[in-house]
């Protein structure tokens, strides 16, 4: 038993001349580690709301909301710090690598958890046939950027392309299947509109 005593009074001369190694929080502010998962930031520049960080949550604490009804419609990801575990999943698994980071801030009790969120909002591209939601315009902007020339193949992205750009595109609307022309293959249409273009214009003959 000489051993371990001899251990704890080395400890206790050092803390003696040195100090206490716990920190005076709350009393003085405590700086954490580096490293360490505190309360997760969003980016409103670097976010393109595709709803990744949301899909890998596993405490369901981020929130995708669309809002059609809003003149452009509107997504907006909400993050709730009530809910969040710190685990660091949407940092990590963020598309562009830069929408969300994990702070230091530790500190977020309160007595009004309503109070414990972030939100970003972000404009989406609609469908122009059915009004079905094809993604976030800056989400489009960034595959764009992303894929390069081979953005090209693809309509959507070179329309979100232009918009950034600032090119106006006229849009047409209120077309049923049963209107279907090839210049709809130029318009921004979600998959299942898409689909039935490419259909007529394989076949000519209405869907």
């Amino acid at each position: 038993m000489k051993y371990p005593k001899l251990r704890e009074l080395k400890h206790a001369v050092i803390a003696l001349i040195k100090g206490p190694y716990t920190s005076k929080f709350p009393f003085e502010p405590h700086v954490p580690a580096p490293g360490f998962r505190g309360k997760p930031v969003p980016d409103t520049k670097e976010c393109i709301a595709c709803g990744a960080c949301a899909n890998v949550c596993p405490a369901r604490a981020i929130e995708i909301v669309d809002r059609l009804e809003t003149n452009p419609p509107q997504r907006e990801v909400i993050w709730h710090y009530d809910l969040c575990i710190y685990c660091g999943q949407c940092e990590r698994l963020c598309t562009t690598e830069k929408g969300v980071k994990l702070s230091a801030e530790f500190d977020l009790a309160t007595m009004d958890r309503s109070t414990l969120w972030s939100k970003i909002e972000k404009e989406l591209v609609i469908c122009e046939d059915c009004g079905a939601i094809v993604g976030a315009r800056e989400h489009l902007q960034w595959l764009a950027k992303k894929l390069g020339p081979l953005s090209s193949g693809n309509i959507n992205l070179t329309y979100a392309e232009q918009q950034e750009l600032n090119v106006s595109h006229d849009i047409k609307s209120g077309l049923k299947n049963a209107d279907i022309q090839r210049s709809d293959l130029y318009r921004v249409l979600c998959p299942k509109c898409r689909h039935l273009v490419l259909v007529f214009n394989q076949t000519g003959k209405q869907p």
